[in-house]
């Protein structure tokens, strides 16, 4: 099963200025908790962002760059050949805009897995609009600002109609 993960505010906002706008550490832990043990597929610039290979899962990083290589981490040129190298085991599409619009776009995607911050952000990247003739919302948690978490939130899952 190939799922997008994401992470986005009330108006689609994702990030600025290759970062992320907000810090929500419930996010963070779900993201990992649901993550690990799996591939993580993701545009070079989402990789350089993080810095690294994430603990226990295997990160495959998408560009055009035919040269590019990083240690500890598998290295394809489109998202249909990142999906290949997963061999088809349950993976994770963790960003950004331009991988996600096209996993979107080719629906090469079997799941949604969105955080939605309630908040409206300033942003430069954004996420595709959720087409509800599509996509059926099978789940949803949603939860109140609190001393760690500035903003509302809600986890809310969708698989394919």
């Amino acid at each position: 099963m190939i799922t997008i993960i994401a992470a986005i505010a009330k108006n689609n906002a994702l990030g600025k200025n290759n970062d992320l706008i907000w810090h929500l550490p419930a996010d963070l832990k779900r993201f990992k908790k649901v993550t690990s043990g799996h591939h993580i597929l993701m545009g070079r610039n989402t990789f350089e962002s993080i810095g690294k290979p994430l603990p226990n899962r295997t990160s495959i990083i998408i560009t055009r760059n035919n040269e590019y290589l990083k240690d500890g981490c598998l290295i394809a040129n489109s998202v249909e050949e990142a999906i290949d190298l997963t061999d088809k085991k349950d993976a994770f599409i963790i960003g950004g805009a331009q991988i996600y619009k096209e996993t979107l776009a080719k629906n090469l995607a079997d799941r949604l897995d969105i955080t939605i911050v309630h908040h409206d952000f300033e942003a430069d990247v954004f996420f595709p609009e959720i087409d509800m003739n599509i996509w059926k919302e099978i789940s949803r948690e949603n939860f109140m600002a609190d001393e760690k978490n500035k903003y509302d939130y809600s986890f809310v899952s969708y698989i394919r109609k």
